[in-house]
């Protein structure tokens, strides 16, 4: 297993499984390229370069790109030296995908790798230049088998674009603003191999547009999911004969017990028998029904998006628009005219206009950015995922592994698989219908050969039709399997049949581990947890079944009988620490309705009960092992508040940040864990089903790195409060309690496990959130939430040369809080491309944001923070690089980008200054740590406001296209690019980062806005710390506190609201939020642009 700090696999230590593992995290394979295709040397921008020669410190880290032109340089900012870029000679690290093939492999052909190039770097003397390996699975890591590995040579860097346009070389200085725009070539050369003619696609519709709209369709929420079809054949048909081995096997729950070569691993099944050949069939024309009024709605509707992102996504938050599957109709491979009639409608889609970086100034657009539509035809895209819930960094894929490596772009999905959905259609069956191989279930885009067989559309095997599915509860009629829900949603819940239960469905179980040292009551965060609880305890998830148990610790561990028949609570208290053990088993985890009476008692009395202690050590450690003794026979949640650094017995740390180092130019050091006490702790917790949230309530350094290992690998959750008090920082406060209110009322899934799956030819190779890695492609979620986000990187295996399109499965196996068994399967369909110009217009330029940044974080903790920086940078070159060289016919002097990747620039340079990855300014460890865990942690929708923040002008909104949402009017301003021009001391401006808002107030502001909003007579009389904005009883307060209180309605946790002045201490922090400015340790926009070109031309 690989080693250290935010890895995005396991790490250290012993590999935990519960119960057999159906393969190794790391399998040891032989080299190669599996199933007869041609070894593809892989794009990595994150591999392994030559150190630099030495020279001055400079503010920038950068990295080449390859050799050319001269270096046109443009004069550093004042007083800092321009650096040489680290040279690109080493080769990079080559896994081949894994394969289940039998039998020794000869090692790949040695390959020469080009000379060194030395170019220009801002870094102070990086040890090595970064790579990513974007679409090839890392090296595997771990103990030694038997198996010999036979020596590889060194694979060539990366695949160089060949230029449509030789001898064409780019000058940062001559070009001219009234230059003709480029042509694009759409005939890019096809990549050797077998296959069929392709047409380019290029029917992508501008950005911005609103997909086909659909009929809307309604659920009945009261009503219960249809069960199994009546007993006795139907009145008026007579079902065909049953072919021969129509009944599938039973089956197995994901991840339970050994693997049959045919079960749940794509890979496995592909040596379980020669798949069926062929394209998977898609049959085009007629009508389904609409779906009925009668399957369950699991959450309450979500509140009121922005009509760009109520447009772009209107296909997928309604419900499908059915069509029809006729028997024996045409295959996919019949698509292709159909897909080049789209081509030719528009030679040159929005998504590939060429944008000159350098001249259009103002690119962010005024509303948010919606996802970009796959190129599919209509029928397919009005059932394809929701782009929420299951989005691609490329929205086509490119046909050859070769062809995604000349991309130079990465290759991922992004899941929020359990997301509050206000449709989820729910379904009650005995037999839940797979694919007999590779175990996929049936979806919208499986194709059926006649009423009795599909074809399954990730392995192409032929599946029979089992009796019960020809049922469909829908219409009550027989003999239509292709009108079932299951095959009109891209996103199912089943209930699960008992075949999926490894034992009885747990109940709720709920542990609270709270710090009660001098510190933690200082803070007063224990009267605000126990008054939270005692108001929200009658809305926990669960059943008659809820358990529920307190543990506080400081230099002792402190348990609480809270047994039916007690008159009061008893506190036990545990002194030996070195020991732990438990003093009453079975009391001290309480069936919450049996003891409702002494639990409330309990949380009246904790926040007095220690309130003059002076005890000031913390045993978190040994706290932590006790818990997991009392959640061992049941698993559950534990929920862990924590307000220093442990410093007692088992898992004691010591401080290892200097704050004279923060804002020191060099590489950031103790990114890593300083002991793996707490991972070891996590993958025990995670193997018996517990999971651990973490909250951090703290002034002090906590050491973030090592705690939060007990959530990362056991799919819990952190929370960080920095110098939370419950005095002096009330906004703190207030985020504190409306994250626990949700925290606690949240739906929750228990001893979950999640498996992806994909088309044949294509694997999954590194995972990215919070969870333990069970197998290859099974992750061990023992709580699983509905806030929770999860990316992955994957690779092309095979050439796609027969398939017209692609499908992605995502199928998370849980258990509700009721106690029911569930499964909510997400698939996504994806056209397949053989041209660069179609691979860059279908770019998803906020998914490939979000996906590099979960890749830095990891490359900050195995390697460094520079190189990690160097990275990002090195892909926003590279792949501009590819399509100066390989998309465009005319080259042209400027920074040229297709109209979909013009905010890339502009979302790196957000990434390089965000707290994670920015240097030269003070940040605090645990800061810069909980930033790390967010970016990998949250959904791409909440993470990228923290990447890139939205700036409002607050003083001036007004009802012009406003949204009316239950009877309330929400304004709607335009975002502004974040520059200070954008800033004027006559007006006052909201930014929102995420996490966090600020309301500027300019010193000159209107009177009418401080008086009528802020409710003060003079700029002078506004509070320093105003975290409140007081409801006043005008027009414009009203349209204000409705704007900012929209938008924290769109996202589940709660940013508290500071407003700040010129002489606030958080302008600076205001400041460091306008990416676009220069700053003493880092480039402008323009400048970093500039830099890219230099970069491109070389």
């Amino acid at each position: 297993m690989s080693t250290a700090g935010f890895n995005s696999q396991n790490g250290t230590g012993q590999a935990y499984a519960n119960g057999p593992s159906q393969n190794p995290v790391a399998p040891h394979q032989l080299p190669g390229i599996g199933y007869g295709s041609t070894p593809q040397p892989t794009y990595d921008p994150m591999q392994a370069k030559a150190a630099p020669p030495p020279g001055p410190p400079g503010p920038y880290p950068v990295c080449s790109y390859r050799p050319g032109a001269p270096f046109v340089s443009y004069p550093p900012p004042s007083g800092q030296s321009m650096l040489t870029r680290p040279m690109m000679g080493g080769p990079p690290s080559h896994t081949p995908p894994q394969s289940a093939s039998p039998g020794p492999r000869p090692p790949p052909a040695q390959a020469t790798p080009p000379p060194a190039v030395s170019s220009s770097s801002y870094y102070t003397n990086p040890q090595q230049a970064p790579a990513w390996q974007y679409n090839t699975a890392p090296p595997p890591t771990g103990a030694p088998t038997s198996i010999s590995t036979p020596p590889r040579g060194p694979a060539p860097p990366h695949v160089n674009p060949t230029a449509s346009s030789p001898g064409s070389s780019l000058s940062s200085t001559a070009y001219s603003p009234a230059a003709p725009p480029p042509h694009v070539s759409h005939g890019v050369t096809q990549p050797p191999g077998p296959g069929m003619h392709r047409t380019p696609l290029h029917g992508y519709p501008p950005p911005g547009s609103a997909p086909p709209s659909m009929a809307p369709h309604a659920y009945q929420p009261n009503r219960a999911p249809y069960g199994p079809p009546p007993t006795g054949p139907p009145p008026s048909m007579n079902p065909a004969p049953p072919m021969a081995h129509a009944t599938p096997p039973p089956p197995k729950a994901e991840g339970s017990g050994p693997q049959a070569p045919s079960s749940f691993n794509h890979v496995d099944s592909r040596m379980g028998g020669p798949p069926q050949p062929g394209p998977p069939g898609r049959h085009l024309g007629g009508h389904y029904p609409s779906l009925p009024l009668g399957y369950q709605n699991a959450a309450p509707p979500p509140a009121a998006m922005h009509p760009a992102i109520q447009a772009a996504t209107q296909p997928y938050t309604q419900a499908p628009q059915p069509y029809q599957q006729p028997l024996g109709g045409p295959g996919p491979a019949q698509l292709s005219p159909s897909l080049a009639a789209m081509s030719l409608q528009s030679s040159t889609p929005e998504a590939l206009r060429v944008v000159n970086l350098l001249q259009e100034r103002n690119l962010l657009p005024p509303i948010p950015i919606p996802p970009p539509t796959p190129c599919l035809q209509q029928d397919l895209q009005k059932i394809n995922c929701n782009p929420e819930v299951f989005r691609s960094t490329l929205t086509s894929i490119p046909q050859t592994q070769s062809l995604l490596n000349k991309a130079k772009m990465p290759l991922g999905l992004l899941l929020h698989p359990f997301k509050d959905l206000s449709q989820l259609p729910v379904v009650t069956s005995s037999t839940i219908v797979r694919c007999r191989s590779c175990r996929t279930y049936i979806n919208p885009f499986v194709s059926f050969l006649d009423q009795r067989r599909w074809k399954c559309n990730l392995c192409y095997r032929v599946n029979d039709v089992p009796e019960e599915f020809m049922y469909n509860p829908v219409s009550r009629s027989y003999g239509e399997p292709h009108k079932r829900p299951e095959v009109q949603n891209a996103t199912i819940e089943f209930i699960a049949p008992s075949e999926y239960m490894l034992r009885p469905p747990q109940p709720a179980v709920y542990l609270f581990i709270l710090d009660v040292s001098h510190n933690a009551v200082e803070t007063g965060y224990l009267s605000v947890f126990c008054q939270s609880l005692l108001d929200n305890i009658n809305a926990l998830p669960g059943d008659s079944r809820t358990k529920i148990g307190f543990v506080t610790f400081d230099s002792t561990i402190h348990f609480y009988n809270l047994q039916e028949g007690l008159s009061q609570p008893q506190m036990l208290i545990v002194s030996d620490i070195d020991d732990i053990f438990l003093p009453t088993p079975d009391s001290l985890l309480v069936n919450l309705n049996e003891c409702k009476e002494l639990v409330q008692d309990l949380l009246k009395s904790l926040p007095t009960l220690f309130q003059k202690t002076m005890e000031t050590q913390s045993a978190l450690g040994s706290a932590l092992q006790a818990a997991y003794k009392l959640l061992l026979p049941t698993g559950g949640r534990m929920s862990v508040f924590q307000t220093q650094l442990p410093n007692l017995g088992v898992g004691a740390l010591q401080s290892r940040e200097d704050p004279n180092q923060r804002a020191s130019a060099k590489d950031v050091q103790h990114l890593s864990p300083a002991t793996d006490f707490y991972k070891k702790l996590a993958l025990d917790c995670s193997g018996q089903q517990v999971a651990v949230d973490l909250f951090l309530l703290s002034s002090q350094y906590c050491d973030l790195a090592s705690l939060g290992c007990i959530s990362r690998y056991s799919a819990g959750s952190v929370y960080y409060y920095p110098s939370y008090h419950h005095q002096h920082n009330p906004a703190q406060v207030e985020c504190f309690q409306r994250d626990l209110k949700r925290y606690l009322t949240r739906k929750i899934g228990f001893e979950a496990v999640m498996r992806i799956r994909c088309s044949k030819g294509m694997s999954i190779h590194t995972f990215h959130g919070n969870f333990f890695v069970r197998s290859t492609d099974l992750l061990s979620l023992p709580n699983v939430n509905p806030d929770a986000g999860f990316a992955v990187q994957m690779s092309i295996e095979e050439n796609l040369d027969d398939m017209q399109i692609v499908s992605f499965q995502a199928a998370l196996l849980y258990t509700s809080s009721k106690g029911e068994r569930r499964i909510r399967v997400h698939t996504l369909c994806l056209p397949v491309v053989n041209s660069l110009s179609d691979i860059f217009a279908g770019a998803d330029v906020q998914a490939i944001t979000g996906l590099l940044a979960c890749m830095a974080v990891d490359r900050s903790a195995t390697a460094s923070l520079s190189d990690a920086r160097d990275a990002m940078t090195n892909a926003a070159i590279d792949s501009l690089a590819s399509y100066r060289q390989s998309v465009l016919s005319i080259q042209q002097p400027g920074l040229l980008a297709p109209a979909c990747l013009r905010l890339f620039p502009l979302f790196i340079l957000a990434l390089l200054k965000q707290k994670a990855f920015r240097t030269g300014t003070s940040t605090r460890l645990d800061d810069r740590l909980f930033a790390m865990c967010q970016l990998k942690y949250q959904p791409l929708v909440y993470s990228m406001l923290m990447i890139h923040p939205a700036l409002y002008r607050v003083d001036d909104l007004s009802d012009e296209g406003a949204l009316n949402i239950n009877e309330r009017t929400v304004p709607q301003p335009r975002v502004l690019q974040l520059s200070v021009e954008k800033l004027s001391r006559e007006a006052a401006f909201l930014m929102d980062a995420g996490t966090v808002m600020y309301l500027w107030v300019g010193r000159s502001c209107q009177p009418a806005f401080l008086t009528q909003v802020l409710g003060v007579s003079s700029y002078a009389a506004v509070p320093d710390n105003l975290h409140l904005l007081p409801e006043l009883d005008t027009a414009e307060s009203q349209r204000t506190r409705a704007f900012i209180g929209w938008l924290r309605d769109q996202r589940p946790f709660f940013p508290p609201l500071h407003v700040i002045r010129d002489e606030s201490q958080l302008k600076p922090t205001f400041m460091q939020n306008m990416i676009e400015d220069r700053t003493e340790s880092a480039l402008s926009y323009y400048e970093f642009l500039l830099h890219l070109q230099q970069q491109i031309s070389k």
